[in-house]
């Protein structure tokens, strides 16, 4: 039996492969944006445009705050 080689011609890309997950605590993450924000650090802005995914439940309440909290 042959062997059948197959050209690559790139039309077969999908595009960009999903980045991997990280499950990570909620008081891990606000205690470090909580402080890179304080000490403006420029790292943080490099992500500003980045969506994440949290639960219904939790979008709900931060929704909720922002639109009681007072304007500035």
């Amino acid at each position: 039996m042959r062997t059948r080689l197959k050209l690559y011609t790139g039309e077969e890309d999908t595009g960009y492969a999903e980045a991997p997950q990280v499950k990570v605590r909620l008081d891990e993450v606000c205690d470090i944006l909580i402080e890179a924000s304080r000490f403006r650090r420029t790292w943080l802005s490099d992500f500003e445009g980045e969506e994440i995914q949290v639960s219904e439940d939790l979008y709900e309440v931060i929704s909720a705050y922002r639109q009681l909290r007072p304007g500035a």
